[in-house]
């Protein structure tokens, strides 16, 4: 479902101080963009209203967190919720950007060092024809490989039983080592520790299970 217009959205977003409006400028030099550069840099890619990444970063205050999507409107809804999550607190381990996923390799690479990538609840795109826009899709994992740091880990949940099984082939095709998988992760609470997003908590609520899995790039 596209999200109604917001007029305040986009003056909001340029307005603040955890957006990137020039994320191309930034390639191979992101830990500048954070106070303390010396944090492990996590990418959160297709983060929507930024449910996942404001309570990640909270908790997390020793992580750095890019969250990139590409419709600017949701991303000024994501801004605003950080903002409210944080609550007066300052703001130093989040960048909001917006950019086009298929191409994130443009914005990415090796000497920025990205530890981790989470994909969470992305378009299954069930149909053939429109597979290879997955961000699970081996052409998609190919362009995270050239800018994921060594043993870096992606990690991945969703609610579509066809992307996920297709998925874990995928990642098995382009190289990536499978650490651990649940087709029920409400049931494994030892599996991570779970941040629960929008989607994640409507699809629980009519009885799917979360399929969910932590794939290493050890190469």
């Amino acid at each position: 479902m596209r999200m109604r217009s917001k007029p305040w959205a986009k003056e909001e977003l340029n307005e603040s101080k955890i957006y990137i409006s020039n994320p191309e400028e930034y390639r191979s030099r992101w830990k500048e963009t954070f106070q303390e550069q010396d944090n492990p840099i996590h990418l959160e890619l297709g983060c929507g209203k930024g449910y996942f990444v404001k309570t990640a970063a909270l908790e997390n205050p020793n992580i750095n967190y890019v969250a990139v999507d590409l419709v600017d409107v949701i991303l000024g809804v994501a801004n605003r919720k950080i903002l409210e999550e944080f609550d007066g607190k300052e703001i130093n381990n989040i960048i909001l950007v917006r950019y086009d996923v298929e191409e994130i390799d443009e914005i990415f690479d090796k000497s920025d060092r990205i530890e981790r990538i989470y994909i969470n609840f992305c378009n299954p795109w069930p149909k053939p024809r429109h597979k290879k826009r997955r961000l699970t899709h081996t052409k998609q994992l190919e362009k995270y490989k050239r800018f994921l740091n060594k043993n870096g880990e992606i990690y991945f949940k969703t609610d579509d039983d066809e992307l996920f099984k297709e998925s874990l082939k995928y990642f098995e095709e382009v190289g990536f080592d499978t650490i651990k998988t649940t087709i029920d992760l409400e049931n494994e609470p030892e599996f991570w520790e779970n941040i629960e997003t929008e989607h994640e908590i409507k699809f629980k609520s009519q009885g799917i299970k979360i399929k969910a899995g932590i794939f290493k790039y050890s190469k």
